[in-house]
């Protein structure tokens, strides 16, 4: 008997829906599955899910003009890529032609406090506000938190690898072709930072995750203060 065919097996080269097909002249152009997701402003499994599950087709008209901005414009900062999607991407609609609902995850953290929540270049700018009640629930449980920001390297205050800037962290600071670089603070080896802190400087900044981050770190001398944060991405542990 021939071996059963895995369910949603990715479809070889030449099966590939558009979405795909687009997504893989990204990656060629240097870009990331991540990367593409930020700028579709989307998780980055529905990436993938261009490849097993065939979806994506909503997305092929804001992939080709990202990729006409990138191939013949000569773009490649992922906020400006994330606006020319942005005017190409549209939420579904009910039969009656409403808006239909979207369709999210609720805040989610395991029992042994481990969660993750990560915002996008268009969250950012509206304070990061999905982020709030992952941390309020994390203060709520005396829970650990570390995050990681994402800014153009001439952001920070102190070369990347630097000891005064994150010390104890051994994540690699990650550089990326549009002359950004992802830093990480606080670990659980490190001990990371009182859940609870953070979510009385959330509450002191109106519920705006975005500026109570931005304020710690220029409060703490790793940022410039005219730097602007395009990632973050905050997770929490249970202390031992």
């Amino acid at each position: 008997m021939p071996p059963r065919t895995r369910r949603n097996r990715p479809a070889g080269k030449s099966q590939l829906n558009e979405a795909a097909r687009l997504a893989d002249r990204l990656q060629a152009a240097g870009y990331t599955k991540r990367d593409i997701a930020r700028i579709l402003n989307r998780d980055p499994s529905l990436v993938s899910q261009f490849y097993t599950k065939n979806k994506g087709a909503a997305f092929v008209t804001a992939l080709r003009e990202v990729l006409t901005a990138v191939e013949t414009g000569g773009i490649t900062d992922l906020p400006e890529l994330a606006a020319i999607a942005a005017r190409h991407t549209h939420r579904r609609t009910t039969a009656s032609g409403a808006r239909a609902r979207v369709r999210t995850k609720a805040v989610m953290i395991t029992p042994s406090g481990s969660g993750t929540g990560r915002v996008g270049a268009q969250a950012i700018a509206s304070g990061s506000a999905r982020l709030r009640p992952l941390i309020a629930e994390a203060a709520r449980r005396g829970l650990r938190l570390a995050f990681t920001v994402r800014l153009a390297r001439t952001g920070y205050r102190h070369p990347s690898g630097s000891r005064t800037d994150s010390p104890g962290i051994r994540r690699d600071v990650i550089q990326r072709a549009d002359h950004t670089e992802e830093r990480s603070y606080g670990s659980a080896q490190t001990g990371g930072f009182d859940a609870a802190d953070f979510a009385r400087r959330v509450d002191g900044a109106a519920g705006d995750v975005t500026t109570a981050v931005h304020q710690w770190l220029v409060e703490t001398g790793r940022i410039h203060p005219d730097a602007h944060i395009l990632h973050l991405e905050v997770r929490t542990w249970r202390p031992r």
